[in-house]
């Protein structure tokens, strides 16, 4: 099968398209590079021994996607392409509703006039309402606090608007937890452009040296040590949620919607003494005020997934701070800037 991956330069789109030429489909890349890097392909090839078919280029153009689609077979896409830092969206909304809406509008629009009916949406579990109840499932109610968790959420709206109106095509909406984690090898991982908005690339780049301390906001929730907790899933499990999403719900007309989370929360500490331990580094950290918005912890009932699809995650905590360490030791400044 011929898959059209927007953002498949990405961290999680890359190693997506690694477990894909696994399990033998045919990955088309379409990925404008700004968050990513070229060098990500020579990774893939090494890994699988075969470099996917490369567009660089922009989900908002749609002469560019029919063309795509059509001279590549595609049928089927895997929509990761889009914006995904929390604070950046807060700062720059209108450029988080082009890229991220509009983007998926004009994808979906190509789709459509070239007769693909397959797509598997990458969502977010920041579309969901904040709660104390815990965990949270596919019904819980959603209501969004960033532009950027809006975006995630205006798009589910308008998949789900568009197959009620076209109900041959099936739509997947996959929720993700937290990412975290990279390829056991250690050639590839999170790289985040700048300072990294997220706790485990923050943690590995403290750890080799990148920066001085982490910021622990909060030490005084309701949880067991103090410190947040929240549903980290290994990238590679996450990785596979979209195999066989792909495999199971895209073969059934419909929309189709999955938590894709451990199931299982792990706080801040955690977190840290389980990178300290596979480093064998200590990791500085200082304690701030609580973030405004933040939970004391959420995690998924990801029951459904696995009933449905027959996935779940298989990583553990030590798999993800082994694989971590992996990575940003072999690769301290992340994929080098050459082609």
């Amino acid at each position: 099968m011929n898959v059209l991956v927007t953002g498949g330069m990405g961290y999680i789109g890359s190693h997506t398209c690694v477990q894909m030429i696994e399990a033998g489909l045919n990955p088309v890349i379409l990925d404008n590079l700004t968050n990513s890097k070229q060098a990500v392909l020579v990774r893939i090839e090494a890994l699988t021994d075969k470099r996917p078919t490369f567009y660089q280029g922009d989900i908002r153009d749609k002469a560019l996607l029919v063309e795509l689609l059509q001279s590549e077979n595609i049928e089927a896409v895997i929509h990761f392409a889009g914006l995904k830092a929390v604070g950046e969206s807060v700062e720059k909304p209108l450029e988080y509703y082009d890229n991220n809406v509009n983007g998926t509008l004009v994808l979906l629009d190509a789709m459509r006039e070239v007769g693909v009916n397959k797509l598997i949406f990458s969502s977010s579990a920041t579309v969901y309402a904040e709660s104390d109840i815990q965990p949270m499932n596919e019904e819980f109610p959603r209501g969004a606090s960033s532009p950027y968790g809006r975006s995630k959420l205006m798009v589910e709206e308008c998949l789900t608007d568009f197959q009620h109106a076209n109900p041959d095509w099936s739509i997947t909406l996959l929720r993700y937890f937290n990412p975290v984690g990279s390829h056991p090898s250690g050639t590839m991982g999170e790289d985040p452009q700048g300072i990294p908005n997220n706790l485990m690339p923050f943690i590995s780049q403290v750890a080799v040296g990148r920066r001085e301390s982490l910021s622990v906001f909060g030490d005084d929730y309701p949880t067991r040590d103090g410190s947040g907790v929240r549903d980290y899933i290994h990238v590679d499990d996450l990785a596979s949620g979209h195999i066989a999403a792909l495999q199971k719900a895209g073969n059934v007309a419909g929309i189709h919607t999955y938590n894709l989370g451990s199931g299982d929360g792990k706080s801040v500490f955690e977190m840290i003494s389980a990178f300290s331990e596979a480093s064998g580094k200590d990791i500085p950290f200082v304690v701030s005020a609580r973030r405004a918005g933040d939970l004391a912890e959420y995690f998924a009932d990801a029951s459904k997934a696995e009933k449905e699809l027959g996935w779940k995650t298989t990583r553990s905590l030590t798999d993800i701070a082994r694989d971590t360490w992996r990575w940003q030791s072999q690769n301290p400044e992340g994929y080098p800037d050459d082609k």
